[in-house]
C-alpha cells in the first residue's frame, strides 16, 4: 500500500495519538483569549444620576352627586340645577385624569330623577361612574 507501509508487519506503529494539531488549536485559543481579555474588561466610568423609581400616580377627583327626595341635585354638598350639572360634567370630562362620579339617590326619590343624572354623566363622556348605597336603610 501507499499509505506509509505495510500495517500487517508493524502493529504498534498506530498506537500513538498525534498531539500536534491539538497543541496548535490550544495555542491559537490562548492567543485569542490573551488579545480579547483587555477588550472585555475595559470599562468607562460614568457618574449616572440617582433616580427614584416610585410611580407618580395622579389620583382622580371624586365627584359625589346625590339626588334628594324632592329631585334636587347636589354636587359635593352644593345644590345645582340640571344645566349647571351638564356644564360642570363637560368641564370635568375634558380633564386628565377624568374624575370619578359617584351617584347616590334618596330612597323616596323617583328613579327617573336618578336616571336623568346618569344620562347627563354618560352624555358628558365621563367613563367612571359608581353608585353609593346605604345598606339596611
Amino acid at each position: 500500500m501507499a499509505f506509509g507501509g505495510d500495517f500487517e508487519e508493524d502493529k504498534g506503529s498506530m498506537s500513538e495519538i498525534n498531539m500536534t494539531p491539538l497543541v496548535d488549536v490550544m495555542l491559537v485559543l490562548l492567543i485569542i483569549f490573551i488579545i480579547a481579555m483587555p477588550v472585555i474588561t475595559h470599562s468607562v466610568k460614568i457618574d449616572l444620576p440617582q433616580v427614584d423609581n416610585t410611580p407618580n400616580e395622579i389620583k382622580p377627583n371624586t365627584i359625589n352627586l346625590s339626588v334628594t327626595r324632592d329631585g334636587q341635585i347636589h354636587w359635593n354638598e352644593e345644590v345645582i340645577t340640571a344645566t349647571d350639572l351638564d356644564r360642570r360634567l363637560s368641564l370635568e370630562a375634558g380633564k386628565q385624569p377624568q374624575a370619578e362620579v359617584h351617584i347616590s339617590g334618596d330612597r323616596k326619590v323617583d328613579y327617573e330623577q336618578v336616571l336623568k343624572v346618569m344620562s347627563a354623566v354618560q352624555r358628558s363622556g365621563i367613563s367612571k361612574l359608581g353608585f353609593i348605597s346605604e345598606p339596611g336603610k
